[in-house]
């Protein structure tokens, strides 16, 4: 059966691939993005498919979120700050889209007896540098003052919200946790590592790594992190709980920009950036970030199928593309 999914920030990375997702099986979407930092160009090879409709807007705007929650069976809250340049340069901003949004939509939710799944963040773990992080791990973060924490307490009281609807009153959700999400469509704007470093390496740019480089990060195809969104959505049993969604094979970030630089044939050098430089003093950053997806993969079956080759394979090829339509002016 067919239902009719409201997507919020579905004109970003992952919700505009989502969306596709949700149309390609049958089913209505209705998107909503104030295209802060979304971009229609996302949706303009599902702009004119049946059963799909855009609406510019905000989740923070209530009676715009009331009235499309009311038209829907099913939402998705992905409507977020994104990355942590913006986090870190606009955080009063971040922090309050995140708490507000999350609050209207399951208020709404709610109200219109709409199932929600909120997407929430590997951000959660804070400085949490454990092997393998399950949905159990503690949360170790700094201060208050410093902005990458506030960003994760905010997406933590989303979560908070999202839970203490289900428990109290009855509402269908789903929170699943995202790691580092990667593939096509992806802005190099907001800092997002691979499509940064590629397209530096691409144009023969230096390559800069922040801090020392040996930071080291997992990297999941944005195909998979839609796949794992549909399976949580499509199943009863995942309805209350939480799900970490990433690939769990980790590299350091230095050796990233050396593979990248080895892959485009590139004669960019690579460059190490203090973090101070990068995001202003105090910033801070963690050592590691691996996800335990053991609770999604014996629920539903899930096991993320492309590998970082796939991944850089693809961004290069994007990137390239880029690079020659710019040369040719178009």
């Amino acid at each position: 059966m067919s239902l009719t999914y409201l997507v919020t920030g579905g004109a970003g990375f992952i919700g505009s691939h989502l969306a596709t997702a949700l149309l390609e099986r049958g089913d209505t979407v209705v998107v909503l993005d104030n295209l802060s930092t979304g971009r229609l160009s996302n949706l303009d090879h599902i702009g004119g498919s049946p059963g799909f409709r855009f609406v510019q807007g905000s989740v923070l705007d209530e009676l715009i979120v009331d009235e499309l929650v009311n038209e829907c069976d099913v939402v998705v809250h992905l409507a977020a700050a994104v990355g942590v340049k913006l986090i870190v340069e606009q955080p009063l901003r971040s922090f309050m889209t995140n708490i507000r949004g999350a609050e209207n939509l399951l208020e709404a939710a709610h109200r219109h007896g709409c199932k929600i799944l909120v997407a929430s963040t590997s951000e959660i773990y804070g400085k949490n540098n454990s092997d393998s992080l399950d949905e159990s791990s503690d949360r170790m973060l700094g201060s208050p003052s410093v902005a990458r924490w506030s960003y994760s307490t905010s997406k933590a009281v989303d979560e908070v919200l999202a839970h203490a609807y289900h428990k109290e009153r009855g509402l269908p959700m789903v929170i699943a946790r995202l790691f580092n999400t990667v593939g096509p469509r992806q802005s190099a704007a907001y800092g997002m590592v691979i499509p940064t470093l590629v397209r530096q390496a691409v144009r023969g740019e230096p390559v800069t790594v922040f801090g020392t480089g040996d930071q080291s990060r997992c990297f999941c195809h944005v195909a998979d992190v839609t796949d794992a969104i549909c399976r949580l959505l499509d199943s009863p049993e995942a309805i209350g709980g939480t799900f970490n969604v990433g690939r769990a094979d980790e590299i350091a970030i230095r050796a990233l920009a050396e593979l990248i630089v080895q892959r485009t044939k590139s004669s960019s050098e690579i460059v190490l950036v203090p973090y101070d430089e990068a995001y202003g003093s105090g910033f801070e950053d963690m050592l590691r970030r691996v996800p335990d997806t053991t609770r999604i993969r014996e629920l539903t079956g899930w096991v993320p199928k492309y590998t970082l080759d796939d991944i850089l394979r693809e961004t290069i090829a994007e990137a390239e593309l880029e690079l020659a339509r710019a040369a040719s002016g178009q």
